[in-house]
C-alpha cells in the first residue's frame, strides 16, 4: 500500500507543476500539460518505482531535485528541455516493531525497481494508442499522453549515470533491450 509523507506530497506537487510549466510549449497550454504530466510523470514515479521498491521491503519516497527543476525552467526559456525533476529515493530498510532492519537488495531487485517506471510508461503509452480512435474529443490529449509516456520511458532507459537504464543493464541487458525496443516501437507508432 502506498503511503506518503507531507514532504513527499509537497515535492510531488512542486515537481508536477514545474514539469507542466516546462512542457506547456509542447502540450499547447498549461492545463493540458498539467493533466498529461500528472498521468505520465506520477505513474512513472509512484506506480513504477515507489510501488515496486515498497514491494521489496524498502522505504521509498519521492524527492524533488531543486537544481534539476531550475535547470528545466531555464532551459525551457532558452528553447531546449532537459528535465530531471527528482527521483524516488530508496532505503532498503524495514520497520519491525520499534526497530529498523537493513537488508541488501540484489542487482535483480534494483533492476526491477529501475525498470518499473519505464515499464509503466510503456504500458500506458500503448494503452493510450489503443484508446486514441475511441477518444476523438480528447484525441490531442491522449496523443500527448502517449507521446510523453514513450519519451519519458526512453529517456529514463538511457544507460548513463543515475538514470534507470544503467541500473537495469547492471542487472541484465535483455529486459533493458526489450523495454527500449517497445518504447521506440510505441513512439514511432504515433
Amino acid at each position: 500500500m502506498l503511503t506518503f509523507s507531507s514532504q513527499e506530497i509537497k515535492d510531488i506537487v512542486i515537481s508536477t507543476v514545474v514539469l507542466a510549466f516546462v512542457f506547456q510549449s509542447i502540450a499547447g497550454d498549461f492545463i493540458t500539460s498539467l493533466i498529461v504530466m500528472s498521468v505520465v510523470f506520477l505513474t512513472h514515479e509512484l506506480l513504477g518505482h515507489k510501488l515496486v521498491a515498497q514491494h521489496f521491503g524498502c522505504f521509498a519516497e519521492y524527492r524533488k531535485w531543486t537544481s534539476g527543476l531550475i535547470l528545466a525552467v531555464i532551459g525551457s526559456f532558452l528553447g531546449f528541455i532537459f528535465a530531471a525533476p527528482g527521483a524516488v529515493y530508496i532505503r532498503p530498510t524495514v520497520k519491525k516493531g520499534f526497530a529498523w532492519t537493513i537488508h541488501r537488495l540484489t542487482s535483480k531487485q534494483m533492476g526491477l525497481i529501475a525498470i518499473a517506471g519505464p515499464a509503466v510508461n510503456i504500458i500506458f503509452g500503448f494503452t493510450f494508442i489503443i484508446l486514441l480512435p475511441y477518444s476523438l474529443e480528447y484525441a490531442s490529449l491522449v496523443f500527448l499522453a502517449a507521446r510523453f509516456s514513450f519519451f519519458l520511458a526512453l529517456f529514463n532507459l538511457l544507460p548513463f549515470g543515475p538514470l534507470d537504464g544503467a541500473k537495469v543493464i547492471n542487472w541484465s541487458w535483455k529486459p533493458w533491450l526489450v523495454a527500449v525496443i517497445l518504447g521506440i516501437s510505441g513512439f514511432f507508432l504515433l
